[in-house]
Order: structure tokens, then sequence, then C-alpha cells
């Protein structure tokens, strides 16, 4: 009898044109972006390698500076490397340290390091942000903010005199040794003031 009702069923299901099939389970598709930062970093790293190679070479012939208490001696040997960078990076704009690929890798790094108490130390002593070119000197009445320990563990080492900097959210690069400004990354951390 069973077996007549399901012949049955078969039969009307063939005239109608349906199928009997069973019916699959709907699985989600999911799409995965997987994005490797390391290589981008990788990058970055190798623009800072190229930046310190070059201010090596162009500190050749210059006078060393010595530890002294003389500021116009500190700031005299500042400006012949500074118009020496800028003489070899006269072409450079924003964004060739920082590409655009950098600047998502570090971004997505950041992103977890956003934390409050990060934010706060990073609100403590930040200049906010001001206008400024590539190559520009770094204004030495405005305070120079520090990166907490846990966000410069995280980043990339850069060459000795150069520093990470928050000028509001923004992160730039700031070369010491010769006070002026490389590249930034707009907007690099979101804090929640």
């Amino acid at each position: 009898m069973i077996v007549d009702v399901i012949l049955r069923l078969t039969a009307v299901c063939l005239l109608l044109g349906m199928t009997v099939t069973a019916q699959q389970p709907q699985v989600p598709t999911i799409d995965l972006t997987v994005e490797v930062i390391g290589s981008k970093v990788a990058e970055f790293s190798g623009k800072m390698d190229e930046y310190a190679a070059l201010r090596r070479a162009l500190q050749e012939g210059l006078p060393v500076l010595a530890v002294t208490d003389n500021p116009t001696e500190i700031q005299r040997a500042e400006r012949l490397l500074a118009a020496r960078i800028r003489k070899a990076r006269s072409g450079s704009r924003r964004h060739d340290i920082f590409t655009e690929d950098s600047r998502r890798a570090f971004r997505q790094l950041l992103r977890p390091l956003a934390t409050p108490e990060n934010c706060a130390f990073i609100a403590d002593d930040n200049p906010g942000e001001w206008g400024w070119s590539v190559n520009s000197e770094y204004p030495k009445q405005n305070p120079v903010s520090s990166v907490p320990p846990s966000i410069l563990a995280a980043l990339p080492r850069l060459p000795d005199d150069v520093f990470y900097r928050f000028l509001d959210t923004d992160l730039v690069l700031h070369d010491t040794r010769a006070n002026i400004m490389l590249d930034r990354i707009d907007n690099a951390i979101r804090c929640r003031n």
C-alpha cells in the first residue's frame, strides 16, 4: 500500500514536470579575504633602509656634531643635513614611504591597539595637526608626541634618529637628526575622544 502511494505520487510529479530529489541544506557562502601584512611591512622597511643609507651618504663631509650645550651648533648641524636631504629628496611627495599598501597594513596593525589607555597616552602630549609638507621642518615650538610602548612594539623598527609621532590621529615619520618630516598616514589610529 505505501509502495502504491509512492508510485502514484512519483507518476503525478512526472506528469507535472517536477523532479523528486532530496533537498540539500543551503550552506552560506563566506568570502574570506586574507591580506599578508608582512610583505607590505617589508616594503616599508626597505624604503626606510634606503632613506637611512641616503642620510648616511649625505652626512659625509659635514662637521661631526659633538655633545654640546650650544644650541647654535646643534641647529647648524640640523640645517646643513636637512638642506642636503631636501635637495636629494626634492621630488619626494606624501606617500612615497607610506605607500597605499603599507598605510593599509599599518592601520590594520594599529586597529587592535586603539585601547582607551593607548589613546589617552597619545592624546597626552599630542600637538594636534598642522599643515606641513614632506621634508619640512618639525616646528620647535610644538610638543613632540610620544608613542605608547605597546604600539612601538607592533610597528617596524626605524633607523636611528627617525621616530614615529602622532599628530592628532595621523602617524608621521620624524627624522630628528635633520628635524624634518618624512611622510604620514592620515587617520592611522581610531581613538574616540
